[in-house]
């Protein structure tokens, strides 16, 4: 099983015989045509699950619902925000919020909890456990937010951070927020979230293409006992087995 990396929050996930889209914003080349999204996996063999954790434009691009001209296997996994705010229309997706789940003979996607609109995935497949975060982080920016924001702030992440526990203790990949333009500290959120749940593979995202502001993470996730895997090119991978995880680039 192979993670790629398309841009932003945008992850593919190659499986046996099936693939996933996670949060497509743009492909991973600027000429839509080379990319990743377009030049190969709408081409792969097998059914496509495309998953869209909210509306806002750098996690949903209306132009996934045109991939059915030349791909029929294809099904969308959307929160509901989407469809509240007019994106798409009833028919073509599934829409799921918080608590509710889609599964059928080769994977179960459950939508939890986020702490901006929509929801994050959780993702059961070939014996793995894989989340996808979506805008689901501690959102407090250190030189605007009121003292009183940030500890409304941290108590809902908490809240949804245990409620994630409650379904998944442990997890083999996470696809999480790192967001420099946080301030100081715009870590805060993925050490609370590996402090909670124990993690194998932790790869960061919506670093808004400053991969190495992010890097100084890697010896919190490692300290953790956390594989901490910076994907900062678009197209870059990370293979996946039951047994370890490995990247190859």
């Amino acid at each position: 099983m192979r993670l790629v990396y398309i841009y932003h929050s945008g992850f593919a996930i190659e499986a046996g015989g099936f693939s996933l889209l996670f949060d497509y914003f743009k492909d991973s080349d600027p000429d839509p045509a080379k990319g990743y999204v377009h030049a190969q996996l709408l081409r792969r063999k097998g059914p496509l699950y495309v998953l869209s954790s909210h509306f806002h434009p750098d996690h949903f691009n209306p132009e996934v619902l045109r991939w059915q001209e030349q791909k029929a296997d294809i099904t969308y996994l959307f929160s509901r925000d989407i469809l509240k705010r007019k994106r798409a229309k009833a028919e073509d997706a599934i829409y799921l919020r918080k608590g509710e789940q889609y599964a059928d003979e080769r994977l179960r996607v459950t939508a939890c909890g986020s702490t901006d609109v929509g929801v994050s995935f959780l993702v059961a497949l070939n014996g793995l456990k894989i989340f996808h975060a979506g805008d689901l982080n501690n959102w407090h920016w250190e030189e605007e937010s009121t003292p009183e924001e940030i500890a409304q702030m941290e108590g809902d992440f908490k809240k949804e951070l245990n409620d994630l526990a409650q379904l998944a203790p442990r997890l083999d990949l996470a696809m999480f927020p790192v967001d420099p333009r946080m301030g100081g500290d715009f870590m805060r959120g993925a050490r609370q979230f590996l402090d909670r749940i124990p993690t194998r593979c932790f790869v960061p995202m919506h670093f808004w293409a400053q991969p190495q502001k992010v890097a100084p993470f890697k010896s919190y996730a490692e300290s953790k006992d956390t594989r901490f895997v910076l994907l900062g090119e678009p197209g870059e991978e990370l293979e996946m087995r039951n047994e370890e995880l490995g990247m190859r680039i």
